[in-house]
């Protein structure tokens, strides 16, 4: 099991996360590329700061919402968002090329994430802007119990898929994330955190709102890199997911 963060969302003199702290303990770096946060010296401090830490980088592109930090639904067409997911990960992989390093993977941010997991036809749009642009590169996306029609959908356009769980977020028991607007939708507590980080990695399955238990698939886990407690928490889980991933190879 891999661990994920968003990566290089602050914007000019407006700082967001611990990323200097947080960049050892993680594997892939999801870097912001303009729309939802960051701007060019950004993205190429953080993916110095990747490199150094020999992190795998991911494009985390968005719709172009800046104020609203690419949580807010956009009505876009089709051609329009392939254009804009292209210009994102264009800018990243031409950044990431004058340091002698890549892209290897793409993972969309907030509402662009949320509304393709929600809605196919957006996810089929991202495959779409991806493959064209470097059919190489792995999309990442959430777990979810439709995870065989998701790589079907992949295979048309000659993608590989990560499917990726959350360590601090409630699940529905559609398998999607609860909206941050209803209560308890962020775990606030480690117990809660490790809890179902350990059920994910050991069987393969987390406990719903209800308490329904969801049998998913992750290949790496997203941890948050943001908030008075985050460097410690990221550090405990990396601990963690370590131990459980030790106690597997020996199993």
């Amino acid at each position: 099991m891999k661990l994920n963060c968003d990566m290089g969302e602050a914007f000019g003199a407006w700082k967001m996360g611990l990323d200097d702290q947080i960049m050892p303990f993680v594997d892939q770096a999801n870097v912001a590329c303009g729309f939802h946060a960051s701007d060019p010296l950004t993205m190429a401090k953080t993916v110095a700061l990747a490199k150094q830490h020999n992190v795998t980088i991911g494009a985390h592109p968005a719709y172009p919402d800046l104020v609203g930090f690419g949580r807010r639904n956009m009505d876009i067409a089709p051609a329009e968002l392939k254009a804009i997911i292209q210009y994102q990960i264009g800018a990243l992989k031409g950044i990431c090329e004058s340091q002698n390093t890549q892209i290897d993977y793409v993972k969309p941010h907030g509402a662009l994430y949320n509304t393709m997991m929600a809605d196919f036809s957006v996810l089929d749009t991202v495959m779409q802007a991806v493959s064209e642009l470097d059919a190489t590169l792995t999309l990442m996306v959430m777990a979810v119990p439709e995870a065989p029609e998701i790589k079907a959908m992949a295979k048309k356009y000659g993608l590989t898929i990560w499917f990726e769980a959350f360590s601090d977020r409630l699940y529905t028991d559609e398998g999607r994330l609860m909206p941050r607007k209803e209560p308890k939708a962020v775990h606030a507590s480690f117990d809660l955190i490790e809890q179902q980080v350990v059920q994910l990695c050991e069987t393969g399955t987390l406990t719903t709102a209800s308490g329904k238990t969801l049998a998913i698939h992750a290949d790496t886990i997203c941890v948050h890199g943001d908030g008075a407690h985050a460097l410690e928490a990221v550090t405990q889980i990396r601990q963690l997911v370590d131990r459980l991933n030790h106690n597997t190879n020996v199993t």
